[in-house]
């Protein structure tokens, strides 16, 4: 980037403690303190969940950002931003939240674990939120880190619909992947269409045409400026994709992962952007 980053966005599908532990969801939750312990500014943003216990995790609305309606599918949602503090860390999380896509219990799949029909619907909310709370909390990212698939919509939307407003202007994107979609999970063949919005066009979404999680996180990573790969299975369609465009790749590293050490490794990648 020329000189330090010093503002990171994370843009996180899972942390803990509000979801079960994981590999994503303990980096969403140790980086960003490992970050901001590196004199960098953090925010960190996710789905408020049904299962999320609000009063335990003492949870409350932000009345200044809540209120605004986003246009989805045709149909007006409403956009309600929530914060709480990670007791033990000085970081808090921003969480977004409607009652039509993010009340029901399960996170991502049913009882019986079937993906949910709306899964296009609550990425495209979910973006669209992350891009409109951070324009009215006035607060310009040096870089995005995006983690898990509800989270790769955020890339196009800033390369394309939010590209000339001043707050993202100068703002580049990491890209995390995982093996977090399920094994032949495909979303609404409507997604593409659904997604629209701004300067977005049919073109920058074609690989939606056919909706697979592998097909998002192509469209994530083709407006990505750097990928990590955060798993050791990933589709090598996938891997090679992002090569293929020349992009910065950092190679999954299960000992900085267990140790502690990504942290660096994590921080130094922004730099390199």
């Amino acid at each position: 980037m020329g000189e330090s980053a010093k503002k990171i966005l994370f843009v996180s599908a899972e942390i803990l403690p509000y979801l079960p532990e994981s590999e994503m969801a303990a980096i969403g939750r140790f980086l960003p303190q490992g970050v901001q312990e590196r004199r960098r500014e953090i925010r960190s943003f996710m789905p408020r969940y049904g299962c999320i216990n609000e009063r335990k995790n003492q949870l409350h609305e932000v009345i200044r950002l809540s209120g605004m309606n986003l246009v989805v599918n045709g149909v007006d949602r409403q956009l309600l931003i929530k914060v709480a503090s990670i007791p033990t860390a000085r970081i808090q999380v921003y969480f977004i939240d409607n009652d039509d896509y993010f009340k029901r219990k399960q996170p991502f799949c049913d009882e019986s674990g079937k993906f949910f029909e709306d899964n296009d619907e609550r990425a495209i909310f979910f973006a669209r939120g992350v891009m409109e709370t951070v324009k009215k909390l006035r607060w310009a990212p040096d870089i995005i880190h995006c983690q898990g698939w509800i989270s790769h919509l955020v890339p196009v939307y800033l390369k394309k619909a939010y590209k000339d407003d001043p707050i993202f202007t100068s703002s580049k994107v990491v890209l995390s992947l995982y093996d977090d979609c399920p094994e032949g999970a495909r979303f609404s063949p409507e997604f593409a269409k659904k997604a629209l919005f701004g300067a977005v066009e049919s073109k920058d979404l074609s690989l939606l045409e056919d909706p697979t999680g592998i097909n998002l996180a192509k469209t994530a990573a083709r407006y990505s400026d750097g990928v990590i790969l955060g798993s050791d299975n990933l589709s090598p369609l996938l891997v090679n994709y992002c090569r293929d465009r020349g992009m910065r790749v950092m190679k999954y590293n299960a000992k900085s992962l267990a140790s502690g050490s990504y942290i660096d490794e994590y921080n130094d990648f922004y730099d390199l952007l």
